[in-house]
């Protein structure tokens, strides 16, 4: 049975007790992984790694470097991966109706 969509004049939506249930466990989400555990596990180029975390080259460049010129990814980044590797694993068993709410063409 097709979820009802609720009109666009109650916006913004006041959160019900299952919304805010639902936003306390994402909250404690420790959704995550390292770009060199994704570099391990997918055959992907640093410009992929760059475009997937909206960064740019020589950012990614710097997470796998070592000394001074080394950064970190932030959390974000880490988050960033850890969905794209979720997507790359799972895309099959998306329904594609989810995936464009997800991830709209422009």
């Amino acid at each position: 049975m097709p979820k009802q969509q609720r009109p666009h004049s109650t916006y913004p939506r006041p959160l019900t007790q299952r919304e805010r249930t639902l936003i306390e466990l994402y909250s404690h989400c420790q959704l995550g992984m390292t770009p060199q555990q994704f570099y391990a596990k997918w055959q992907v180029t640093h410009d992929e790694l760059a475009s997937i975390c909206s960064r740019s080259v020589l950012t990614v460049q710097r997470w796998f470097s070592q000394g001074h010129t080394s950064r970190r990814p932030s959390a974000n980044d880490l988050r960033h991966l850890a969905l794209m590797d979720f997507v790359l694993e799972h895309f099959e068993e998306i329904p594609k109706a989810l995936f464009d709410v997800l991830c709209p063409r422009r």
